[in-house]
């Protein structure tokens, strides 16, 4: 078969699974293909960024979920993140954009720090799913309590998606930072976001406090031993 964007479009329509996509739609992702296969044609392709530019122009989910596996990030210039991020209706589409790609590039803390105060909500849900990555892996240079400030002014009532990238911040900043662990439990408790989230057996709860304090006692376990 050849690899052109018109085949590969045939293959993941040839992939699509009804229910699959039926429990997808639930959460918003138009596509019934098994990730997994996905993957595995991607893996086959490699990277080739005009063949995943392509894909992109399609407007098709598993189509652009498979252009992030195969691009380049650093041949993106920071107005077409920009845009992508834009036109990514479907959150698979949105976090894989944000995670394979934007962390990927060498200007993705400029992108975060122009998302983070976007009108668009789900534009800046991506500027504080960039914020918990720094906060974890490169804090110096952040302002810990400006951001602490901003989520207990305004998380309780964001939108969902950006509420859910705020509160993982927040969990963030008290699991790593444990000077500011105090303030991060009593924002969490006082506002009470997802304090009721469905959470499946051995699964961590979403909800800050119960999160941050889980965390840490695995992590002090695993010291003490």
């Amino acid at each position: 078969m050849s690899d052109t964007a018109e085949a590969l479009l045939a293959e993941l329509a040839a992939l699509d699974d009804p229910r699959m996509r039926e429990v997808n739609e639930r959460h918003g992702d138009d596509h019934g293909v098994n990730l997994g296969k996905l993957r595995a044609i991607a893996k086959r392709l490699k990277t080739q960024h005009e063949l995943a530019l392509e894909l992109w122009a399609t407007d098709d989910t598993a189509a652009r979920l498979l252009a992030l596996l195969i691009c380049r990030p650093k041949s993106f210039s920071r107005d077409a993140l920009d845009a992508m991020l834009r036109e990514a209706r479907a959150p698979k589409v949105h976090d894989w954009l944000v995670n394979y790609v934007v962390k990927k590039h060498p200007e993705a803390d400029a992108l975060r720090l122009a998302w983070l105060d976007d009108a668009d909500a789900v534009v800046a849900s991506a500027g504080w799913a960039l914020t918990s990555d720094r906060v974890v892996k490169r804090p110096e240079g952040l302002d810990l309590p400006a951001l602490l400030d901003t989520i207990e002014a305004e998380m309780r009532d964001a939108p969902e998606r950006l509420q859910w990238e705020m509160n993982t911040t927040l969990a963030q900043i008290g699991i790593a930072h444990p000077e500011h662990r105090a303030r991060a439990l009593a924002i969490g408790e006082r506002l009470g976001v997802l304090k009721d989230y469905p959470t499946p057996p051995n699964c961590t709860s979403p909800f800050a406090p119960t999160w941050i304090t889980e965390i840490v006692r695995r992590q002090e376990t695993a010291t003490a031993r």
